[in-house]
């Protein structure tokens, strides 16, 4: 088969070589571009002849989807695949893979980072101390005693009740289900709006489909209590972030710490979060750490050769 990794994984070339060496060991094709690429025309060009396709983050259009007619797979190598055309995908009976789980531990840690960053001013303080007119010390909150809403008991989810539990919080929880590893790990279920009404920090951990997207509009967002804060570390458009923003420049919301916006990074500058008040934003690199990308790479490769040999893994869209 032919193998067509479009762009870089974040990790050495020694280890993609490395990873690919079995593949060519059994006659496999393996080509590897290293410079990313967002131009259909390109992106075309680079999949064209490839039998499975693989990809981390960077959008896969239909207007090249629809092109590929020798292509089976479509590995990502990313947990969340809203960035491939999955109707093209289905259309031309193209396999869609995914790298689920490479990252729990990084969008988890991530949520409490910058939870602790709006409770306890970190980001503030850092600028703070190097002004000349130093306004003075920031009081904040600790999570000890506080109650958290997890908003969606996946994997993530769940990695992140467990360490918010850690630091001696109460854990409720919603998601459609009402899974075992969920309760074990403290959580107490409850309609979206008992926890958007309880909660002191909401967390949230859904993926974003048709059924999600808005899902925290205005109204579900106003249930919240004013000296809540919110985290987002999942995909921007479960929450109706222009609402957010007004929520918290009106004091209706305490805070909030976002990785995840309408669209990636750079911001528009009249993006309505980048004005809001008590609000901490990171680039979206909730995935993006040195192990995780190690990790990420390696399932990648393990889908392409289960794939190749009648064993696929992880997909998420049958061909």
């Amino acid at each position: 088969m032919k193998i067509a990794l479009l762009e870089p994984l974040r990790v050495p070339e020694s280890r993609i070589e490395a990873l690919a060496q079995p593949l060519k060991a059994s006659g496999h094709e393996f080509t590897y571009y290293s410079e990313k690429t967002t131009d259909p025309a390109e992106l075309y060009e680079r999949a064209k002849d490839a039998d499975i396709v693989m990809i981390a983050n960077n959008p896969l259009p239909a207007e090249v989807i629809e092109k590929l007619d020798k292509t089976k797979l479509i590995n990502v190598a990313f947990t969340g695949v809203d960035h491939v055309d999955s109707k093209a995908a289905k259309d031309k009976g193209i396999a869609i893979a995914n790298a689920s789980g490479y990252a729990t531990t990084a969008v988890a840690e991530l949520a409490l980072g910058l939870t602790l960053d709006v409770y306890r001013g970190i980001s503030k303080g850092n600028n703070d101390i190097r002004q000349t007119n130093f306004p003075g010390p920031f009081q904040g909150l600790e999570i000890k005693g506080k109650t958290v809403g997890i908003v969606g008991t996946g994997n993530i989810g769940i990695e992140t009740a467990k360490l918010f539990k850690a630091f001696g919080a109460k854990l409720i929880g919603y998601n459609r289900s009402e899974k075992a590893e969920a309760k074990q790990a403290g959580i107490e279920f409850v309609e979206l709006d008992e926890l958007l009404k309880t909660a002191d920090i909401v967390s949230v951990h859904l993926p974003l489909n048709d059924g999600t997207k808005h899902m925290l509009n205005r109204e579900k967002l106003s249930l919240m209590k004013e000296t809540a804060i919110i985290i987002n570390v999942a995909r921007g458009p479960i929450i109706e972030n222009a609402a957010l923003a007004d929520l918290l420049n009106d004091g209706k919301i305490a805070g909030a710490g976002i990785d995840v916006f309408d669209g990636e990074p750079p911001l528009a500058e009249n993006y309505p979060l980048l004005h809001a008040k008590n609000a901490i934003l990171t680039p979206h690199v909730g995935f993006l750490s040195d192990e995780a990308m190690v990790l990420r790479a390696e399932i990648a490769f393990e889908n392409t050769r289960a794939f190749i040999e009648g064993n696929p893994q992880n997909i998420v869209q049958e061909a």
